[in-house]
């Protein structure tokens, strides 16, 4: 392994530990809105870094591209179709969590209906965390680092036991951040990665545009164009990852239970100075998650047209990484990349997209819940009340930003499709 790839990653992970010190080390971490909020002190562009890089795992620049290796550009529903979910979170669901002055999405459904009610689903979040987020985010970065630093051969050993290497690495990394630092120190760390990720990320497809393009990055588009224009189809069908038609049911509803209930996520909201900055927060996130399909979808394109189809798909990305970048950039990407339905799908084929299935879920568990509520209705009436928390004076420029946010959504939906340059 190139002693410049370890050293370079090595001091950018210092780098930005140290600089996350400078920004957090007069915080009081004592109470619980100074660890986990950070005081309420973050501004727009903070959240909005945060959100970007908590949001962009391993298991996104790997899984998605690998989907892009071996489909088409239908995957990219997960990320442009983000930007309806945080305008609608920003509209309606941050001003009602800002105004209960919650710490975390459980205590609000505590105030809504009872301290039952929050143990379940607090219950239901941590086994979700434990069994469905973390593990693929930590296999996929594993993967993708275990081939980038090339751990077995450096240390000898199995490939199963260079991914258990890996694991640990990137857990113990990524918890002395929280652990130590609290919410602050993850959110300026993650700002500062996400704008090493976002240049990095966006550097990739540039660089593997011009080796498919002989130095030329026109040439390599021009190059996928003419081999293979069916994998720039965003449309998809219904054997594809994400259909179109998804975005409407389940995907829509996948996206609003992340964006607007995750505790991970809307931590980042909830620690807004005042609801102007959280506002203001996610619909630049929304902006720069249309941005996704750039890093995330076409170098998976580019390994394909590269490399050929006898690639394993996970392995897509960091063979091309590892292909194009110089080897001082390679260790500094990876510092980036590290800091952090049973009857229907098994017993009974129903033939639909397991997205429309989900949103059909949805309209059912609302109907119970409708049903439960007329039985036994609550004794009081539910008032949100202000607890006086942040100023709520919403962003002016909300709505307008807002609706260009879904209307750039529609735009980058039609430029990768059969009425734009996939035909």
């Amino acid at each position: 392994m190139n002693i410049v790839t370890v050293g370079s990653f090595i001091f950018f992970t210092v780098l930005v530990a140290y600089i996350s010190y400078r920004f957090t080390r007069d915080e009081n971490l004592e109470t619980s809105e100074g660890y986990f909020l950070g005081g309420r002190s973050l501004t727009g562009w903070v959240i909005a870094g945060s959100l970007l890089l908590t949001n962009l795992s391993t298991e996104q620049l790997v899984g998605l591209n690998a989907d892009g290796y071996s489909f088409n550009m239908s995957a990219m529903g997960w990320e442009v179709g983000s930007s309806i979910a945080l305008v609608l979170v920003a509209l309606f669901l941050l001003p009602r969590y800002l105004k209960g002055g919650i710490t975390t999405i459980p205590d609000f459904l505590e105030s809504r209906f009872d301290s039952g009610t929050k143990q379940i689903v607090t219950i239901l979040f941590l086994f979700g965390y434990v069994l469905n987020l973390l593990p693929p985010i930590l296999y996929s970065g594993a993967t993708a680092l275990s081939s980038i630093f090339n751990v077995q051969g450096m240390f000898g050993v199995s490939s199963t036991t260079a991914l258990w290497i890996t694991v640990w690495g990137i857990g113990i990394i990524g918890s002395i951040y929280a652990i130590f630092g609290g919410l602050k120190a993850v959110a300026v760390s993650d700002t500062v990665n996400g704008i090493g990720l976002l240049i990095g990320g966006l550097m990739i497809p540039f660089l593997g545009l011009m080796a498919l393009g002989d130095g030329s990055p026109v040439d390599g588009f021009n190059k996928i164009m003419e081999n293979t224009p069916e994998k720039l189809n965003s449309i998809g069908g219904e054997k594809d990852p994400v259909p179109f038609s998804t975005m409407f049911t389940g995907m829509l509803l996948v996206n609003l239970f992340y964006w607007g209930t995750a505790q991970h996520i809307m931590q980042r909201a909830l620690a807004a100075k005042n609801l102007k900055e959280g506002q203001k927060g996610l619909i630049i996130a929304a902006f720069l998650k249309l941005l996704g399909p750039a890093f995330l979808i076409i170098p998976g394109i580019i390994a394909f047209n590269i490399f050929g189809p006898g690639l394993p798909p996970m392995e897509a990305y960091p063979k091309l990484v590892n292909h194009v970048l110089p080897t001082p950039l390679v260790g500094l990407f990876a510092a980036v990349f590290i800091s952090i339905y049973a009857v229907t799908q098994l017993v009974w084929d129903t033939g639909l997209h397991y997205l429309h299935i989900l949103a059909i879920l949805f309209v059912l568990c609302s109907g119970l819940m409708f049903i439960i509520g007329k039985i036994a209705p609550k004794q009081d009436l539910y008032v949100l009340e202000d607890q006086k928390a942040v100023d709520l004076t919403p962003w002016k420029l909300l709505y307008p930003m807002g609706i260009a946010a879904v209307l750039a959504m529609l735009v980058v939906y039609a430029l990768f499709s059969p009425i734009g340059i996939a035909s």
